[in-house]
């Protein structure tokens, strides 16, 4: 449920509202925007009155929330929400570019990423230190090590760092990483989720190869109802028929997400492409849509990468692209997809 306040409200009449509906045990979770205050009501909402509450001085309006998704849902939180991380952000109107190689192989090839990427223009460093991979038997990352590695890199040059998470016991390494990341194949581990929603840390959430709308806005739900509402969706393909590319990238979902989500959307045109050469067009595309910011990986040796090189770029490419990225951006930010609603 829903509770949209008058302008100006009378703050003892605010206050005692909110004393008497954590009295019943619902929660309530402020939204103050430029036009309106919203009360998002989480628990058993199902026994309010709403015509009681409708007819409070203070009230404006009253709407009872069909979707499953709260904390996540536009219509309790209608302002984006912006996620600063260390000296940039992510969402309000910024470009968030995450760069760097699928896997960490060595301080030495990580730093001179980071410094490529980081003048080419990336806010943010992405390494694999902890590797999910189909294969028991292909590479499964440098762990503790590569952390260290990604940490040396944020010394180095600023940039942030994100890295994925796959397990409980991994988070006591990750105390100087800036976003976690949770992969697709644990975009459904409930117990992770819960564990992440506990931390003061931005939660980068990958869509699940066959998840629908739903059930990642439930996963990010899962986060932000153990208190951690700094969540970024990521979109990184979805399994179709089409076996040519490694996934297929559903840029549909920026728009429909944005309609459905305070959330900021960040879009992933390496793993869901698998090819390099689709990367540039791709990522050009999300921001296009309306995308908050993208990750790429870069390498400055793909066919000898320890994983996933096809589907990276050379420096000098993504170079190129970081340019034409950032003019595709500042010609959306003129032409606001929104206004065609």
């Amino acid at each position: 449920m829903i509770v949209i306040l008058k302008k100006n409200p009378n703050p003892e009449q605010v206050q005692g509202f909110i004393s008497w509906l954590e009295g019943k045990g619902i929660s309530v979770h402020k939204s103050i925007g430029v036009n309106e205050t919203v009360f998002g009501l989480v628990g058993d909402t199902a026994s309010l009155d709403i015509g009681l509450i409708a007819a409070l001085d203070i009230v404006e309006d009253v709407k009872r929330i069909v979707e499953p998704y709260k904390d996540a849902n536009r219509k309790f939180h209608p302002e984006d929400t912006v996620i600063p991380v260390g000296n940039t952000q992510i969402g309000g109107g910024t470009l968030t570019i995450m760069a760097g190689p699928c896997s960490v192989e060595s301080e030495e090839q990580l730093v001179g990423i980071a410094k490529a990427v980081k003048a080419s223009g990336a806010t943010m460093l992405r390494g694999g230190a902890f590797k999910p991979r189909t294969s028991p038997y292909s590479f499964q990352g440098l762990g503790e090590v590569g952390i260290q590695y990604l940490v040396t890199a944020k010394q180095e040059t600023g940039l942030p760092i994100v890295t994925e998470l796959m397990e409980i016991s991994q988070i006591p390494l990750f105390k100087d990483v800036d976003v976690i990341q949770i992969g697709a194949r644990n975009m459904q581990n409930f117990d992770l989720l819960k564990a992440v929603g506990r931390l003061d840390k931005p939660i980068l959430l990958k869509r699940g190869m066959s998840a629908t709308y739903e059930e990642l806005l439930m996963s990010a739900e899962y986060i932000m109802s153990q208190g951690n509402h700094n969540v970024i969706l990521c979109e990184r393909g979805i399994r179709t028929f089409e076996t040519y590319t490694r996934n297929t990238l559903d840029l549909t979902c920026v728009p429909v997400l944005r309609k459905l989500t305070h959330l900021p959307i960040i879009i992933d045109p390496s793993h869901a492409t698998g090819r390099y050469f689709l990367v540039p067009p791709m990522a050009l595309a999300a921001v296009a849509s309306g995308a908050d910011g993208l990750e790429i990986e870069v390498h400055q040796d793909p066919q000898h990468a320890w994983s996933d090189g096809g589907q990276s770029l050379r420096p000098d490419k993504f170079d190129k692209l970081a340019g034409m990225l950032m003019t595709m951006h500042q010609f959306v930010q003129t032409q606001p997809i929104r206004e065609w609603e």
